[in-house]
């Protein structure tokens, strides 16, 4: 990958994360830590990977994408409105009564949105589901999902993991968001989802893991997942829970809070 490349696309990075900060600071409210946590991951397929038409968001030969952990969705959001899926002006109406970005996405209201998430564990049930239906009607097109390291806790996913290796999926693969906390604390002290890599590959699964935070390393990893044959991918992503901007880094406390005027004006002044 061209050095180019990479740098385009942690510059889109940084917008989404500018986004991120910016829309939740305005609704007082939504998901930052693990919007930002994701934003990497969800540039390389949005912007580099997937093959989709934001002028036809319906076009039935697109790519798949579910986010699995739907309250991260400024993250999706602000890459659909950097792609042309609609106005960035619209991210403003995040959360606010009427509009059509509520704190989960809504596939019935949201151009760009394959599936409706927020209900954690269902997402990679909905992406199985969609891998199975273009396999059945000979499309050549692949699924994509996010999955966050707490969403691992529900056992709904774990039957879906089991469905893929059995139906032999190779046009799906799955990020694990892995940032290590979850809105009650650590992952590993509220319900440990750990080792998620042996887990996964006692599943039947390829796993890949990588710093989800590499640009290099995840557009790697996609094209790895990609030469796979007879089995579905898991790419378990280290990331950093609020990544990029320093105080929320790391805090759990930033899950679900949204950042105040002054906060948020630092946050920018960090993004830039």
């Amino acid at each position: 990958m061209s050095e180019a490349i990479t740098q385009r696309l942690e510059s889109t990075a940084r917008q989404i994360r500018r986004h991120i900060i910016a829309m939740t600071h305005a609704a007082s409210s939504g998901h930052p830590g693990g919007s930002l946590s994701a934003a990497d991951m969800v540039t390389a397929l949005f912007f580099k990977e997937m093959r989709i038409d934001p002028q036809n968001p319906q076009w039935p030969d697109r790519d798949r994408f579910v986010l699995g952990k739907g309250h991260a969705a400024p993250v999706l959001y602000a890459a659909l409105a950097e792609r042309g899926f609609f106005p960035a002006e619209e991210l403003k109406g995040l959360r606010q009564a009427g509009h059509f970005l509520q704190g989960h996405p809504d596939m019935k209201k949201v151009p760009g949105v394959d599936m409706s998430t927020g209900s954690l564990g269902q997402g990679l049930s909905a992406a199985v589901g969609m891998a199975l239906g273009l396999r059945l009607d000979n499309k050549d097109a692949r699924v994509w999902a996010i999955l966050g390291d707490g969403e691992l806790q529900e056992g709904q996913v774990w039957e879906a993991a089991m469905a893929a290796a059995h139906y032999k999926l190779d046009k799906l693969a799955i990020f694990i968001d892995d940032n290590g906390l979850q809105i009650d604390g650590p992952v590993k002290e509220v319900m440990s989802s750990y080792p998620i890599v042996d887990k996964f590959q006692a599943f039947g699964w390829n796993v890949i893991e990588i710093d989800g935070h590499s640009m290099t390393a995840i557009l790697e990893a996609i094209e790895t997942a990609k030469a796979v044959t007879g089995r579905p991918t898991c790419i378990v992503s280290h990331t950093v829970k609020g990544k990029g901007v320093s105080f929320m880094e790391d805090q759990v406390g930033w899950h679900g809070t949204a950042p105040n005027a002054e906060q948020a004006a630092i946050a920018l002044k960090e993004l830039q």
